[in-house]
Protein backbone atom coordinates (compact mmCIF):
# COMPACT_ATOMS: atom_id res chain seq x y z
CA UNK A 1 0.00 0.00 0.00
CA UNK A 2 1.75 3.52 -0.93
CA UNK A 3 -0.44 6.73 -1.11
CA UNK A 4 -0.50 10.54 -0.69
CA UNK A 5 -3.39 12.51 0.62
CA UNK A 6 -3.93 16.07 2.03
CA UNK A 7 -3.77 16.15 6.07
CA UNK A 8 -7.58 17.56 6.29
CA UNK A 9 -8.77 15.06 4.34
CA UNK A 10 -7.21 12.26 6.50
CA UNK A 11 -7.56 14.38 9.92
CA UNK A 12 -11.70 14.99 8.84
CA UNK A 13 -12.72 10.96 8.80
CA UNK A 14 -10.27 10.36 11.82
CA UNK A 15 -12.25 12.86 13.90
CA UNK A 16 -14.86 10.82 12.87
CA UNK A 17 -14.13 7.46 12.67
CA UNK A 18 -12.31 7.10 16.09
CA UNK A 19 -15.14 7.93 18.25
CA UNK A 20 -16.18 4.19 17.58
CA UNK A 21 -12.48 2.89 18.69
CA UNK A 22 -12.74 0.23 21.78
CA UNK A 23 -11.65 1.81 24.85
CA UNK A 24 -11.34 -1.04 27.22
CA UNK A 25 -10.67 -4.51 25.57
CA UNK A 26 -8.83 -7.46 25.17
CA UNK A 27 -8.38 -7.53 21.74
CA UNK A 28 -5.67 -4.90 20.29
CA UNK A 29 -7.47 -5.28 17.04
CA UNK A 30 -10.41 -3.65 18.21
CA UNK A 31 -8.18 -0.53 19.10
CA UNK A 32 -6.81 0.13 15.68
CA UNK A 33 -8.42 1.64 12.72
CA UNK A 34 -8.52 -0.21 9.49
CA UNK A 35 -7.18 1.31 6.28
CA UNK A 36 -8.00 0.38 2.63
CA UNK A 37 -7.71 1.61 -0.57
CA UNK A 38 -9.77 1.42 -3.18
CA UNK A 39 -9.04 2.82 -6.86
CA UNK A 40 -8.34 6.48 -5.56
CA UNK A 41 -10.40 6.34 -2.32
CA UNK A 42 -9.15 5.38 1.37
CA UNK A 43 -11.11 3.93 3.44
CA UNK A 44 -11.07 3.98 7.04
CA UNK A 45 -13.12 1.99 9.75
CA UNK A 46 -13.21 1.27 13.34
CA UNK A 47 -15.73 -1.37 15.13
CA UNK A 48 -16.07 -2.05 18.85
CA UNK A 49 -18.50 -4.39 18.03
CA UNK A 50 -21.36 -2.14 19.54
CA UNK A 51 -20.46 0.73 17.06
CA UNK A 52 -18.98 1.25 13.83
CA UNK A 53 -17.79 4.13 12.04
CA UNK A 54 -16.60 3.71 8.22
CA UNK A 55 -15.65 6.65 6.00
CA UNK A 56 -14.40 7.16 2.62
CA UNK A 57 -11.71 9.95 1.21
CA UNK A 58 -12.74 10.80 -2.31
CA UNK A 59 -10.09 11.42 -4.60
CA UNK A 60 -6.51 10.41 -3.54
CA UNK A 61 -3.25 9.18 -5.40
CA UNK A 62 -2.86 5.45 -4.80
CA UNK A 63 0.50 4.50 -6.16
CA UNK A 64 -0.12 1.22 -5.02
CA UNK A 65 -3.01 -0.91 -3.66
CA UNK A 66 -3.80 -2.42 -0.04
CA UNK A 67 -4.89 -2.77 3.55
CA UNK A 68 -3.70 -2.52 6.92
CA UNK A 69 -4.36 -2.04 10.79
CA UNK A 70 -2.42 0.66 12.92
CA UNK A 71 -3.18 1.79 16.46
CA UNK A 72 -5.61 3.97 15.82
CA UNK A 73 -5.00 6.93 18.79
CA UNK A 74 -1.53 6.89 17.90
CA UNK A 75 -1.91 7.38 14.09
CA UNK A 76 -4.73 9.66 14.57
CA UNK A 77 -2.50 11.94 17.29
CA UNK A 78 0.76 11.49 14.59
CA UNK A 79 -1.56 12.83 11.45
CA UNK A 80 -2.94 15.90 13.66
CA UNK A 81 0.22 17.18 15.03
CA UNK A 82 2.08 16.52 11.55
CA UNK A 83 2.16 20.17 8.99
CA UNK A 84 -0.39 21.26 6.76
CA UNK A 85 0.75 19.74 3.92
CA UNK A 86 0.28 16.23 1.84
CA UNK A 87 0.84 13.39 3.82
CA UNK A 88 2.72 10.18 2.32
CA UNK A 89 1.60 6.62 4.31
CA UNK A 90 3.06 3.02 2.76
CA UNK A 91 3.37 -0.22 3.94
CA UNK A 92 7.47 -0.94 4.15
CA UNK A 93 9.33 -4.30 3.78
CA UNK A 94 9.12 -5.21 7.38
CA UNK A 95 5.20 -4.51 7.09
CA UNK A 96 5.63 -1.07 9.01
CA UNK A 97 3.07 1.85 8.16
CA UNK A 98 5.40 4.39 7.13
CA UNK A 99 4.16 8.41 7.70
CA UNK A 100 6.24 10.84 5.78
CA UNK A 101 5.10 14.60 5.88
CA UNK A 102 8.23 17.20 4.97
CA UNK A 103 10.69 16.16 7.42
CA UNK A 104 8.67 14.29 9.87
CA UNK A 105 9.18 10.70 9.45
CA UNK A 106 7.02 7.72 11.78
CA UNK A 107 6.63 4.34 11.21
CA UNK A 108 4.06 2.11 13.69
CA UNK A 109 3.61 -1.35 13.78
CA UNK A 110 0.82 -3.01 11.91
CA UNK A 111 -1.88 -6.27 12.44
CA UNK A 112 -3.26 -8.47 9.86
CA UNK A 113 -6.48 -6.60 8.07
CA UNK A 114 -8.01 -9.81 7.90
CA UNK A 115 -8.42 -10.22 11.55
CA UNK A 116 -10.44 -7.15 12.02
CA UNK A 117 -13.66 -7.73 12.49
CA UNK A 118 -16.34 -6.75 9.89
CA UNK A 119 -19.11 -4.67 10.25
CA UNK A 120 -22.97 -6.44 10.16
CA UNK A 121 -24.50 -6.45 6.84
CA UNK A 122 -27.89 -4.54 7.70
CA UNK A 123 -30.57 -5.92 5.78
CA UNK A 124 -32.80 -2.42 5.84
CA UNK A 125 -36.52 -3.06 6.94
CA UNK A 126 -37.57 0.85 7.42
CA UNK A 127 -35.86 4.18 7.14
CA UNK A 128 -36.18 7.63 6.67
CA UNK A 129 -34.76 10.49 5.54
CA UNK A 130 -34.37 14.07 7.48
CA UNK A 131 -32.24 17.27 7.84
CA UNK A 132 -28.79 16.75 9.31
CA UNK A 133 -29.56 19.74 11.82
CA UNK A 134 -33.22 18.41 12.25
CA UNK A 135 -31.44 15.07 14.06
CA UNK A 136 -28.96 17.03 15.64
CA UNK A 137 -31.62 19.03 17.39
CA UNK A 138 -33.68 16.16 18.01
CA UNK A 139 -30.88 14.32 19.82
CA UNK A 140 -29.46 17.47 21.74
CA UNK A 141 -33.68 18.13 23.16
CA UNK A 142 -33.13 14.49 24.34
CA UNK A 143 -29.81 12.91 24.99
CA UNK A 144 -29.69 14.59 28.51
CA UNK A 145 -32.81 12.25 29.90
CA UNK A 146 -31.09 8.88 29.04
CA UNK A 147 -30.34 6.81 31.89
CA UNK A 148 -26.81 6.00 32.83
CA UNK A 149 -27.68 3.07 34.77
CA UNK A 150 -26.82 -0.62 33.19
CA UNK A 151 -29.61 -2.28 34.99
CA UNK A 152 -32.37 -1.40 33.41
CA UNK A 153 -30.46 -1.11 29.30
CA UNK A 154 -33.39 -0.14 27.38
CA UNK A 155 -33.38 3.24 28.90
CA UNK A 156 -29.78 3.89 28.30
CA UNK A 157 -31.05 4.85 24.35
CA UNK A 158 -33.64 6.97 22.79
CA UNK A 159 -36.68 5.73 21.35
CA UNK A 160 -37.06 6.55 17.51
CA UNK A 161 -40.41 5.90 16.83
CA UNK A 162 -42.19 6.92 13.52
CA UNK A 163 -46.45 6.87 14.14
CA UNK A 164 -48.88 8.64 10.86
CA UNK A 165 -45.27 10.25 9.18
CA UNK A 166 -44.03 12.10 12.29
CA UNK A 167 -40.87 10.65 14.20
CA UNK A 168 -40.90 11.08 17.67
CA UNK A 169 -37.44 10.78 19.51
CA UNK A 170 -38.19 9.55 23.62
CA UNK A 171 -35.43 9.37 26.43
CA UNK A 172 -35.98 8.47 29.83
CA UNK A 173 -34.63 7.53 32.97
CA UNK A 174 -36.93 6.92 35.62
CA UNK A 175 -37.25 10.60 37.24
CA UNK A 176 -37.66 12.91 34.13
CA UNK A 177 -38.36 12.09 30.45
CA UNK A 178 -38.09 14.35 27.56
CA UNK A 179 -40.07 14.06 23.87
CA UNK A 180 -39.09 15.81 20.79
CA UNK A 181 -41.81 15.20 17.55
CA UNK A 182 -41.22 16.41 13.97
CA UNK A 183 -43.35 15.82 10.91
CA UNK A 184 -41.34 13.65 8.16
CA UNK A 185 -41.43 15.22 4.85
CA UNK A 186 -41.30 11.90 2.76
CA UNK A 187 -43.56 8.65 3.59
CA UNK A 188 -42.30 6.11 5.69
CA UNK A 189 -43.85 3.15 7.21
CA UNK A 190 -44.91 3.01 11.17
CA UNK A 191 -41.92 1.49 13.34
CA UNK A 192 -39.82 1.66 16.72
CA UNK A 193 -36.41 1.45 17.38
CA UNK A 194 -34.43 1.59 20.71
CA UNK A 195 -30.41 3.76 19.63
CA UNK A 196 -27.78 3.73 22.56
CA UNK A 197 -27.70 6.75 23.99
CA UNK A 198 -23.66 6.41 23.33
CA UNK A 199 -24.37 5.94 19.55
CA UNK A 200 -26.41 9.20 19.04
CA UNK A 201 -23.79 11.29 21.09
CA UNK A 202 -20.93 10.00 18.31
CA UNK A 203 -23.92 10.29 15.75
CA UNK A 204 -24.59 14.37 17.27
CA UNK A 205 -20.73 15.09 16.91
CA UNK A 206 -20.65 13.85 13.55
CA UNK A 207 -23.57 15.71 11.53
CA UNK A 208 -23.66 18.95 10.43
CA UNK A 209 -25.83 21.76 11.43
CA UNK A 210 -27.10 22.01 7.53
CA UNK A 211 -29.88 20.81 5.72
CA UNK A 212 -27.98 18.37 3.87
CA UNK A 213 -29.71 15.00 4.17
CA UNK A 214 -29.26 12.12 7.10
CA UNK A 215 -30.52 8.36 6.05
CA UNK A 216 -31.24 6.65 9.07
CA UNK A 217 -32.10 2.99 8.60
CA UNK A 218 -33.67 0.37 11.22
CA UNK A 219 -32.87 -3.26 10.64
CA UNK A 220 -34.12 -6.31 12.96
CA UNK A 221 -30.77 -5.42 15.62
CA UNK A 222 -29.35 -2.47 13.68
CA UNK A 223 -29.80 0.81 13.03
CA UNK A 224 -27.02 2.56 9.82
CA UNK A 225 -26.91 6.47 9.90
CA UNK A 226 -25.81 7.39 6.34
CA UNK A 227 -24.50 10.85 5.76
CA UNK A 228 -22.01 12.21 2.40
CA UNK A 229 -18.86 9.56 2.84
CA UNK A 230 -19.64 8.65 6.34
CA UNK A 231 -21.45 5.48 7.97
CA UNK A 232 -22.25 4.89 11.09
CA UNK A 233 -23.55 0.78 12.64
CA UNK A 234 -24.70 0.19 15.62
CA UNK A 235 -26.77 -2.74 17.38
CA UNK A 236 -30.20 -1.96 18.40
CA UNK A 237 -31.41 -2.16 22.50
CA UNK A 238 -33.80 -4.94 23.17
CA UNK A 239 -36.81 -4.83 25.78
CA UNK A 240 -40.20 -2.65 25.56
CA UNK A 241 -39.72 1.00 26.38
CA UNK A 242 -41.67 3.11 28.67
CA UNK A 243 -45.60 3.58 26.64
CA UNK A 244 -44.23 7.40 27.15
CA UNK A 245 -47.89 8.85 25.68
CA UNK A 246 -49.71 7.35 28.55
CA UNK A 247 -47.76 8.72 31.15
CA UNK A 248 -47.50 12.50 30.24
CA UNK A 249 -50.00 14.66 31.89
CA UNK A 250 -52.63 15.98 29.31
CA UNK A 251 -54.04 18.30 32.53
CA UNK A 252 -52.80 20.60 34.58
CA UNK A 253 -53.92 22.01 37.80
CA UNK A 254 -51.40 25.28 38.43
CA UNK A 255 -49.10 26.88 35.34
CA UNK A 256 -46.56 29.49 34.68
CA UNK A 257 -45.35 31.13 31.43
CA UNK A 258 -42.18 32.60 32.34
CA UNK A 259 -38.56 33.75 30.61
CA UNK A 260 -36.48 30.30 29.60
CA UNK A 261 -32.89 32.14 30.73
CA UNK A 262 -34.25 33.83 33.65
CA UNK A 263 -35.89 30.56 35.54
CA UNK A 264 -32.47 28.74 34.88
CA UNK A 265 -30.76 31.33 36.08
CA UNK A 266 -32.41 31.16 39.71
CA UNK A 267 -32.45 27.37 39.51
CA UNK A 268 -28.58 27.47 39.30
CA UNK A 269 -27.75 29.75 41.62
CA UNK A 270 -30.26 28.24 44.18
CA UNK A 271 -28.51 24.61 43.08
CA UNK A 272 -25.23 26.22 44.56
CA UNK A 273 -27.00 25.10 48.04
CA UNK A 274 -28.67 22.68 46.91
CA UNK A 275 -25.62 20.15 45.52
CA UNK A 276 -22.82 21.84 48.10
CA UNK A 277 -19.80 20.26 47.41
CA UNK A 278 -19.49 20.42 50.86
CA UNK A 279 -22.10 17.45 51.31
CA UNK A 280 -21.56 15.58 48.28
CA UNK A 281 -23.28 12.44 49.70
CA UNK A 282 -26.36 14.49 50.19
CA UNK A 283 -28.81 15.94 47.35
CA UNK A 284 -31.33 18.57 48.42
CA UNK A 285 -34.53 18.97 46.54
CA UNK A 286 -35.14 22.61 46.04
CA UNK A 287 -38.58 23.63 47.34
CA UNK A 288 -41.03 25.27 44.40
CA UNK A 289 -43.78 27.57 45.37
CA UNK A 290 -46.30 29.34 42.93
CA UNK A 291 -48.62 32.08 43.91
CA UNK A 292 -50.54 34.30 42.64
CA UNK A 293 -48.59 36.34 39.82
CA UNK A 294 -45.30 34.81 41.82
CA UNK A 295 -42.72 31.94 41.90
CA UNK A 296 -40.53 31.27 44.93
CA UNK A 297 -37.89 28.85 44.11
CA UNK A 298 -36.08 28.13 47.48
CA UNK A 299 -33.55 25.09 49.93
CA UNK A 300 -32.96 24.96 52.97
CA UNK A 301 -30.11 22.37 54.93
CA UNK A 302 -27.02 22.40 56.73
CA UNK A 303 -24.47 24.58 54.79
CA UNK A 304 -27.37 27.33 54.39
CA UNK A 305 -30.10 28.34 52.76
CA UNK A 306 -31.28 30.37 49.27
CA UNK A 307 -34.29 31.75 47.56
CA UNK A 308 -35.50 33.25 44.27
CA UNK A 309 -38.04 34.85 43.90
CA UNK A 310 -40.00 35.82 40.40
CA UNK A 311 -42.77 37.79 39.39
CA UNK A 312 -44.14 35.29 36.33
CA UNK A 313 -47.71 34.81 34.83
CA UNK A 314 -49.66 32.30 36.21
CA UNK A 315 -53.19 30.59 36.44
CA UNK A 316 -54.49 28.11 38.27
CA UNK A 317 -54.01 27.04 42.33
CA UNK A 318 -51.53 28.05 44.53
CA UNK A 319 -48.87 25.48 45.05
CA UNK A 320 -46.28 24.23 46.61
CA UNK A 321 -44.09 21.17 45.36
CA UNK A 322 -39.73 19.75 45.29
CA UNK A 323 -37.83 19.01 42.55
CA UNK A 324 -34.10 18.04 41.62
CA UNK A 325 -32.91 21.44 39.95
CA UNK A 326 -30.63 19.79 37.78
CA UNK A 327 -33.61 17.95 35.85
CA UNK A 328 -35.14 21.42 35.41
CA UNK A 329 -31.76 23.27 34.32
CA UNK A 330 -31.26 20.14 32.02
CA UNK A 331 -34.35 20.84 30.31
CA UNK A 332 -34.18 24.84 30.27
CA UNK A 333 -30.43 24.81 29.43
CA UNK A 334 -31.63 22.90 25.75
CA UNK A 335 -34.73 24.84 25.13
CA UNK A 336 -33.77 27.75 22.92
CA UNK A 337 -37.47 29.06 23.09
CA UNK A 338 -37.29 32.36 25.00
CA UNK A 339 -40.31 31.30 27.07
CA UNK A 340 -41.71 28.59 28.34
CA UNK A 341 -45.34 27.10 30.31
CA UNK A 342 -44.60 24.92 33.27
CA UNK A 343 -47.43 22.89 34.13
CA UNK A 344 -47.43 21.73 37.53
CA UNK A 345 -50.29 18.83 38.94
CA UNK A 346 -50.38 18.46 42.39
CA UNK A 347 -47.55 18.05 44.69
CA UNK A 348 -46.83 14.78 44.19
CA UNK A 349 -47.23 14.54 40.18
CA UNK A 350 -45.13 15.39 37.39
CA UNK A 351 -44.46 18.76 35.93
CA UNK A 352 -44.53 19.54 32.35
CA UNK A 353 -42.13 21.83 30.55
CA UNK A 354 -43.15 23.19 27.15
CA UNK A 355 -42.09 26.22 24.83
CA UNK A 356 -44.75 28.72 24.64
CA UNK A 357 -44.04 29.06 20.99
CA UNK A 358 -43.84 25.32 19.73
CA UNK A 359 -45.85 23.45 22.34
CA UNK A 360 -47.01 20.27 20.13
CA UNK A 361 -43.66 19.92 19.31
CA UNK A 362 -41.17 19.02 22.89
CA UNK A 363 -41.97 18.32 25.97
CA UNK A 364 -40.14 17.91 29.22
CA UNK A 365 -41.31 15.65 32.32
CA UNK A 366 -39.75 15.70 35.63
CA UNK A 367 -41.17 14.11 38.65
CA UNK A 368 -41.31 15.56 42.40
CA UNK A 369 -39.28 15.00 45.39
CA UNK A 370 -41.26 14.82 48.15
CA UNK A 371 -40.44 17.77 50.92
CA UNK A 372 -39.86 16.60 54.72
CA UNK A 373 -43.33 18.26 55.46
CA UNK A 374 -45.38 16.51 52.81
Amino acid sequence: MKLICEKDKILKALNSVTKAVAIRTTMPILEGILIQTNDNDIKLTCYDQEVGIEYIINDCEIEEQGATVVNAIMFSEIIRKLPEKEIKIAINDKNLLVIECEGSLYKLATMNPEDFPELPEINIENSIELEQNALKDMIRKTIFAVSNEENRPIFTGCLFETKSNKLNVVAVDGFRLAWKSKVLTTQTNDFTAVIPGRTLIEVNKIILDSFDIIKVGIAKNQALFEIENCKIVTRLLDGEFLNYSKVIPEKWETRIRVNTNIIADCFERVSLISSSSIEKEKKYPVKVSVEVGKITISCTNQIGDAKEELYVTTEGKNLEVGFNPKYFLDALKNISDEEVFIDFGTSISPCIIRSVEEEGDYRYMILPIRLKND
